[in-house]
């Protein structure tokens, strides 16, 4: 049902978008020539007018002189099916106004402005047609601008730093903002409600933050290019969705699925695509038991590959993640990346050989590409590089970019400007044509394109558990669901059990490593730790990493707030279980759970929790391990102590 408020003049207009549900009011106006936005919610303000516009280069900008010569409107509903994820279907229904805008005087460009409402957000683009003039356009920057109210709290990371997205969260209040952070930016509104500003479908062009302009306005501020420009585009040309996800609580902003419904469906046939659940020749070498680099202590050799293939078998994982294995990982690899060779393994290492005994035992490999950013280098193998793996059944890979910057051609490039966002889509597409999947370390922020391209399995794009050992406080996983989590899965290397390691003290307990299973959800699903910390000391606790599913029919998002708490429950799409997860910050919390979302049936609920005595630094490997009957109309109550969490499994009873 459309509200339209229109009135005409030579170059003024005003129409009114509403969401589906008639509470988000969305007001387009064209005044003195200029663009215009602004949003309510239940009639109370959460963006007030806002300027929109685009600037080029040796060109006016898209913003003045303007007329709109027609107006599109449509609504539209449907249900997507997703092929893996943390819900099987979603929906997708909106309500959308296109504006097809010209200017009045020469160069007589024209241009559209594209709204779409939803139930739970707001969502726009700009869309550039081929002009009678000219066919390409350099894009200098954005006039997009979002007029939220200076006094709301916010949950940020800084943009623009050597270590890309990985940074603690730090809360604001958003006139205190300085410089750029990374989207999502997650916001409070002095009139309670939750937003998170963010862009879907982000192709072509540079990767937006936010920042305050000189009226002290947020604003996109788009990832530049080495030459200060933000993107050079052929015409036609879409730029990526400006996204406002809105909510009347933290909790309920965990379950906007915008960026998902504003991307294609997927193109081809992805039915070969797999979740997984591995282990890995990775820790190991953190807590300085083997190296990346060759030598006495080198971690990926066939022997080792092998015995980690035979854990895998007998721990009940699919997979196993080999890295360190090629050459160029001798001395500064951080600096002598360059030399990186995609295809040329150490001598103690033979990837056929490795791969046939991984064959027989039913076992996948993830292979492991680490450019350290070294793009030139990597693009001029990345076609053979791929052919290798495939030619030895290998259809998983890790990539990694550990460099500050990208070196192409001799220019240092962020990770998340145009050149970044086109060298990931690449290795994603080339990717799908020899049907392998990927795990992208240090990558491009999640902006829903798994959706057309599903073997885009997880990817990183947060601080993760390499961080602990003092960089990692209880809180960060407690920011993540409403913050990094509202762009996609994330691998965070869950379930190191070996948590008072000397090298990399762990601050959690140990039912809190189960939790992140269900927490944080990863397509590709790591448990980190050595097998033998597994299977010598802690199987019993294992048994949940073993059980938990990779793929899920249903998410259900119960309580927390933003860095306090998080607790989520998940349908298994095969059997039809629950699994709940739980995590608290510094803070010891008590929670009553209860289960009225389950069918008629009795389940048989197997809880991980912490001990009553359990601490994070003090007694993090406190654990209580119950099993009892439980239906709909049932409660659990949880205790989660200091720095910890809890994991459950809710069983059909046949």
């Amino acid at each position: 049902m459309f509200k339209w408020a229109n009135f005409f003049k030579k170059d003024e207009l005003k129409k009114e978008i509403l969401s589906p549900n008639g509470r988000i009011h969305c007001l387009f106006e064209l005044k003195n020539s200029a663009l215009y936005y602004s949003v309510t919610v239940d009639e109370k303000r959460v963006v007030s007018r806002s300027r929109l516009g685009l600037l080029v280069c040796g060109e006016e900008p898209f913003t003045n002189n303007l007329k709109v010569i027609r107006t599109n409107t449509h609504g539209h509903e449907e249900t997507i099916e997703l092929p893996w994820g943390e819900n099987r279907y979603i929906g997708n229904t909106y309500n959308e106004s296109c504006f097809y805008l010209a200017e009045s005087e020469a160069p007589n460009r024209i241009f559209t402005v594209r709204f779409r409402v939803f139930n739970d957000g707001v969502a726009f683009r700009y869309e550039i047609p081929p002009q009678p003039k000219f066919q390409r356009i350099t894009i200098s920057n954005e006039q997009t601008e979002f007029n939220i109210d200076l006094n709301s709290t916010v949950w940020k990371i800084p943009a623009y730093q050597p270590d890309r997205y990985e940074y603690n969260y730090e809360k604001i209040n958003l006139h205190s903002l300085k410089g750029s952070a990374h989207t999502p930016f997650t916001l409070k509104t002095p009139n309670g409600f939750y937003l998170s500003l963010h862009e879907a479908a982000l192709y072509d062009y540079g990767s937006m933050n936010i920042a305050l302009n000189n009226n002290h306005v947020a604003c996109a501020d788009i990832t530049p290019l080495s030459d200060g420009t933000k993107a050079h585009v052929s015409l036609p040309f879409q730029t990526p969705w400006r996204v406002i996800m809105i909510a009347n609580s933290a909790i309920e902003l965990t379950t906007n699925h915008i960026i998902y419904c504003l991307n294609e469906p997927p193109k081809g046939d992805f039915s070969w695509v797999k979740t997984l659940k591995f282990i890995g020749i990775w820790w190991a070498m953190y807590v300085g038991e083997w190296t990346w680099a060759p030598g006495e202590r080198h971690g990926a050799t066939t022997k080792h590959a092998k015995e980690y293939i035979d854990a895998a078998v007998r721990l009940g994982m699919q997979g196993v993640l080999i890295e360190g294995w090629n050459e160029g990982w001798e001395g500064d690899w951080l600096e002598n990346g360059i030399h990186n060779k995609f295809t040329v393994a150490e001598n103690d290492f033979d990837l056929p050989e490795v791969a046939r005994y991984a064959a027989a035992k039913n076992i996948e490999i993830v292979g492991h590409h680490e450019t350290v950013g070294f793009i030139d280098n990597y693009e001029n193998q990345l076609e053979d590089a791929y052919n290798y793996y495939a030619a030895n059944g290998v259809h998983y890979v890790k990539t990694g970019y550990a460099g500050s910057k990208m070196t192409v051609n001799g220019h240092r490039e962020w990770h998340h400007s145009q050149i970044g966002v086109n060298h990931y889509q690449k290795t994603v597409e080339l990717a799908a044509k020899k049907h392998i999947c990927l795990d992208i370390h240090e990558p491009i922020k999640g902006t829903g394109i798994e959706r057309t391209w599903p073997n885009l399995l997880t990817r990183e794009g947060a601080r993760g558990q390499e961080y602990e050992g003092g960089a990692l406080s209880p809180s960060h996983a407690c920011y993540l669901p409403y913050t990094r989590l509202l762009s996609g899965g994330m691998d965070y290397t869950n379930g190191i059990f070996d948590i008072t390691n000397n090298v990399k003290r762990i601050s959690t307990t140990l039912a809190r490593q189960l939790a992140y299973f269900i927490t944080i959800y990863s397509a590709m699903a790591m448990a980190a730790d050595r097998p033998y910390i597994y299977e010598e000391r802690f199987a019993n606790v294992f048994k949940f990493i073993r059980d938990v599913p990779t793929s899920f029919a249903k998410t259900l998002p119960l309580a927390g707030e933003i860095g306090e708490y998080y607790i989520v429950a998940r349908e298994d799409r095969e059997s039809g279980d629950w699994y709940i997860g739980g995590v608290t910050d510094e803070n010891e919390r008590r929670v009553h759970i209860t289960l009225d979302f389950l069918d008629s049936q009795v389940y048989e609920a197997e809880i991980y929790c912490d001990s009553e005595d359990a601490h994070y630094r003090d007694n993090p490997f406190g654990i209580a391990i119950t099993k009892k009957h439980v239906g709909r109309t049932d409660a659990l109550d949880i205790y989660m102590a200091a720095g910890g969490g809890f994991a459950i499994r809710l069983r059909q009873v046949k």
